[in-house]
Protein backbone atom coordinates (compact mmCIF):
# COMPACT_ATOMS: atom_id res chain seq x y z
CA UNK A 1 0.00 0.00 0.00
CA UNK A 2 1.19 3.48 -0.82
CA UNK A 3 2.45 5.23 2.27
CA UNK A 4 1.11 8.58 0.95
CA UNK A 5 -2.47 7.17 0.68
CA UNK A 6 -3.76 6.47 4.18
CA UNK A 7 -6.73 4.13 4.65
CA UNK A 8 -10.15 5.36 5.88
CA UNK A 9 -9.52 3.75 9.25
CA UNK A 10 -6.23 5.70 9.55
CA UNK A 11 -7.74 9.04 8.45
CA UNK A 12 -6.92 11.51 11.20
CA UNK A 13 -10.02 13.59 10.40
CA UNK A 14 -12.80 10.94 10.22
CA UNK A 15 -11.28 8.53 12.69
CA UNK A 16 -12.80 5.01 12.68
CA UNK A 17 -15.84 5.99 10.55
CA UNK A 18 -16.17 2.64 8.82
CA UNK A 19 -16.16 0.76 12.09
CA UNK A 20 -18.78 3.04 13.66
CA UNK A 21 -21.02 2.87 10.57
CA UNK A 22 -20.81 -0.89 10.58
CA UNK A 23 -21.74 -1.03 14.24
CA UNK A 24 -24.78 1.25 13.75
CA UNK A 25 -25.97 -0.82 10.82
CA UNK A 26 -25.68 -4.02 12.81
CA UNK A 27 -27.52 -2.42 15.73
CA UNK A 28 -30.33 -1.19 13.47
CA UNK A 29 -30.53 -4.60 11.82
CA UNK A 30 -30.77 -6.21 15.24
CA UNK A 31 -33.57 -3.86 16.33
CA UNK A 32 -35.50 -4.60 13.13
CA UNK A 33 -35.01 -8.28 13.71
CA UNK A 34 -36.29 -7.98 17.29
CA UNK A 35 -39.30 -5.99 16.12
CA UNK A 36 -40.13 -8.59 13.47
CA UNK A 37 -39.70 -11.30 16.04
CA UNK A 38 -42.04 -9.46 18.48
CA UNK A 39 -44.54 -8.86 15.71
CA UNK A 40 -44.41 -12.49 14.78
CA UNK A 41 -45.19 -13.40 18.38
CA UNK A 42 -47.99 -10.87 18.98
CA UNK A 43 -49.89 -11.06 15.69
CA UNK A 44 -50.97 -14.68 16.13
CA UNK A 45 -52.31 -13.72 19.56
CA UNK A 46 -54.20 -10.68 18.21
CA UNK A 47 -55.72 -12.58 15.34
CA UNK A 48 -56.39 -15.72 17.34
CA UNK A 49 -59.87 -17.22 17.43
CA UNK A 50 -60.31 -16.49 21.14
CA UNK A 51 -59.48 -12.79 20.79
CA UNK A 52 -61.85 -12.38 17.86
CA UNK A 53 -64.58 -14.06 19.87
CA UNK A 54 -64.01 -11.55 22.67
CA UNK A 55 -64.06 -8.63 20.20
CA UNK A 56 -67.24 -9.91 18.60
CA UNK A 57 -68.81 -10.32 22.04
CA UNK A 58 -67.95 -6.76 23.02
CA UNK A 59 -69.26 -5.39 19.72
CA UNK A 60 -72.45 -7.39 20.18
CA UNK A 61 -72.98 -5.90 23.65
CA UNK A 62 -72.34 -2.38 22.34
CA UNK A 63 -74.77 -2.97 19.49
CA UNK A 64 -77.42 -4.30 21.87
CA UNK A 65 -76.94 -1.25 24.10
CA UNK A 66 -77.45 1.21 21.23
CA UNK A 67 -80.45 -0.77 19.97
CA UNK A 68 -81.96 -0.61 23.48
CA UNK A 69 -81.35 3.15 23.59
CA UNK A 70 -83.03 3.59 20.20
CA UNK A 71 -86.02 1.51 21.29
CA UNK A 72 -86.31 3.53 24.52
CA UNK A 73 -86.18 6.83 22.60
CA UNK A 74 -88.81 5.58 20.16
CA UNK A 75 -91.13 4.53 23.00
CA UNK A 76 -90.68 7.86 24.79
CA UNK A 77 -91.39 9.77 21.59
CA UNK A 78 -94.55 7.72 21.11
CA UNK A 79 -95.67 8.44 24.69
CA UNK A 80 -94.98 12.16 24.29
CA UNK A 81 -96.88 12.30 21.02
CA UNK A 82 -99.76 10.41 22.62
CA UNK A 83 -99.91 12.83 25.56
CA UNK A 84 -99.76 15.81 23.20
CA UNK A 85 -102.60 14.33 21.17
CA UNK A 86 -104.70 13.69 24.30
CA UNK A 87 -104.02 17.22 25.57
CA UNK A 88 -104.95 18.71 22.20
CA UNK A 89 -108.11 16.60 22.08
CA UNK A 90 -109.03 17.78 25.60
CA UNK A 91 -108.47 21.40 24.62
CA UNK A 92 -110.63 20.98 21.51
CA UNK A 93 -113.43 19.30 23.50
CA UNK A 94 -113.29 21.99 26.19
CA UNK A 95 -113.34 24.76 23.60
CA UNK A 96 -116.26 23.12 21.80
CA UNK A 97 -118.11 22.82 25.11
CA UNK A 98 -117.56 26.49 25.91
CA UNK A 99 -118.72 27.51 22.45
CA UNK A 100 -121.80 25.31 22.78
CA UNK A 101 -122.64 26.88 26.15
CA UNK A 102 -122.15 30.33 24.70
CA UNK A 103 -124.38 29.46 21.77
CA UNK A 104 -127.06 28.16 24.13
CA UNK A 105 -126.96 31.40 26.09
CA UNK A 106 -127.19 33.43 22.89
CA UNK A 107 -130.10 31.31 21.67
CA UNK A 108 -131.74 31.73 25.04
CA UNK A 109 -131.42 35.50 24.72
CA UNK A 110 -132.88 35.40 21.21
CA UNK A 111 -135.86 33.33 22.34
CA UNK A 112 -136.78 35.89 24.97
CA UNK A 113 -140.11 37.62 24.49
CA UNK A 114 -140.28 41.03 22.92
CA UNK A 115 -139.10 42.69 26.12
CA UNK A 116 -136.09 44.59 24.81
CA UNK A 117 -134.98 45.52 28.30
CA UNK A 118 -134.45 41.85 29.14
CA UNK A 119 -132.60 41.34 25.85
CA UNK A 120 -130.25 44.13 26.92
CA UNK A 121 -129.83 42.46 30.33
CA UNK A 122 -128.83 39.17 28.71
CA UNK A 123 -126.50 40.81 26.21
CA UNK A 124 -124.62 42.47 29.05
CA UNK A 125 -124.52 39.22 30.98
CA UNK A 126 -123.08 37.32 27.99
CA UNK A 127 -120.25 39.83 27.68
CA UNK A 128 -116.76 38.72 28.81
CA UNK A 129 -116.37 42.02 30.71
CA UNK A 130 -117.19 41.86 34.44
CA UNK A 131 -118.43 45.47 34.39
CA UNK A 132 -121.13 44.39 31.92
CA UNK A 133 -122.23 41.64 34.32
CA UNK A 134 -122.79 44.30 36.96
CA UNK A 135 -124.68 46.39 34.42
CA UNK A 136 -126.96 43.43 33.64
CA UNK A 137 -127.95 43.21 37.32
CA UNK A 138 -128.59 46.95 37.54
CA UNK A 139 -130.80 46.78 34.45
CA UNK A 140 -132.63 43.73 35.80
CA UNK A 141 -133.34 45.60 39.03
CA UNK A 142 -134.79 48.51 37.05
CA UNK A 143 -137.09 46.00 35.38
CA UNK A 144 -138.07 44.72 38.82
CA UNK A 145 -139.02 48.26 39.79
CA UNK A 146 -141.31 48.47 36.75
CA UNK A 147 -142.91 45.13 37.61
CA UNK A 148 -143.49 46.07 41.25
CA UNK A 149 -145.04 49.35 40.10
CA UNK A 150 -147.38 47.49 37.74
CA UNK A 151 -148.37 45.18 40.60
CA UNK A 152 -149.40 48.24 42.61
CA UNK A 153 -146.86 48.03 45.42
CA UNK A 154 -146.28 51.34 47.18
CA UNK A 155 -142.97 53.06 47.67
CA UNK A 156 -140.38 55.07 45.79
CA UNK A 157 -137.72 52.49 45.07
CA UNK A 158 -137.45 48.72 44.85
CA UNK A 159 -136.61 48.41 48.56
CA UNK A 160 -139.69 50.33 49.71
CA UNK A 161 -141.97 48.48 47.29
CA UNK A 162 -140.64 45.11 48.50
CA UNK A 163 -141.36 46.15 52.10
CA UNK A 164 -144.96 46.88 51.16
CA UNK A 165 -145.36 43.76 49.03
CA UNK A 166 -147.85 41.11 50.05
CA UNK A 167 -146.05 37.72 50.32
CA UNK A 168 -149.23 35.93 49.26
CA UNK A 169 -149.45 38.01 46.11
CA UNK A 170 -145.72 38.12 45.54
CA UNK A 171 -144.39 34.63 46.31
CA UNK A 172 -140.91 35.39 44.97
CA UNK A 173 -140.38 38.06 47.63
CA UNK A 174 -137.38 36.30 49.32
CA UNK A 175 -135.40 35.89 46.11
CA UNK A 176 -136.34 39.44 45.07
CA UNK A 177 -134.75 40.71 48.27
CA UNK A 178 -131.67 38.56 47.66
CA UNK A 179 -131.22 39.87 44.11
CA UNK A 180 -131.86 43.47 45.14
CA UNK A 181 -129.30 43.21 47.96
CA UNK A 182 -126.60 42.31 45.44
CA UNK A 183 -127.75 45.19 43.25
CA UNK A 184 -127.28 47.59 46.18
CA UNK A 185 -123.74 46.33 46.79
CA UNK A 186 -122.90 46.98 43.15
CA UNK A 187 -124.42 50.45 43.27
CA UNK A 188 -122.76 51.45 46.56
CA UNK A 189 -119.34 49.78 46.28
CA UNK A 190 -118.87 50.28 42.55
CA UNK A 191 -115.55 48.95 41.18
CA UNK A 192 -114.57 47.67 44.64
CA UNK A 193 -117.32 45.07 44.54
CA UNK A 194 -116.08 41.77 43.11
CA UNK A 195 -118.58 39.85 41.04
CA UNK A 196 -117.84 36.50 39.40
CA UNK A 197 -119.58 35.31 36.25
CA UNK A 198 -121.11 32.44 38.21
CA UNK A 199 -122.55 34.74 40.86
CA UNK A 200 -123.83 37.14 38.21
CA UNK A 201 -125.56 34.25 36.46
CA UNK A 202 -127.17 33.15 39.72
CA UNK A 203 -128.56 36.63 40.41
CA UNK A 204 -129.81 37.03 36.84
CA UNK A 205 -131.59 33.68 37.22
CA UNK A 206 -133.37 35.00 40.32
CA UNK A 207 -134.66 38.00 38.39
CA UNK A 208 -135.67 35.71 35.55
CA UNK A 209 -137.77 33.54 37.87
CA UNK A 210 -139.58 36.60 39.17
CA UNK A 211 -140.28 37.97 35.69
CA UNK A 212 -141.41 34.65 34.30
CA UNK A 213 -143.90 34.15 37.14
CA UNK A 214 -145.70 37.31 36.11
CA UNK A 215 -145.19 36.90 32.36
CA UNK A 216 -143.03 39.97 32.31
CA UNK A 217 -140.60 38.42 29.84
Amino acid sequence: MDILTPTLEQNPVFGNTASEGSSLFLKWEYEVFKFMEWTGDILPVIFSHEVWNIIKGVLSLVSMFFIAVMIYCAVRMFEIRKKEHEHLHHEIVEYAHKMAEKEKEEMKAKKISGNQEWVSVMNHFLSPDSSDWKMSILEADNMLLELLTQLGFEGEGVGEKLKSADPKKFKKLPIAWEAHTVRNKIAHEGPNFTLSKREAGRIITLYEQIFQEFGFI
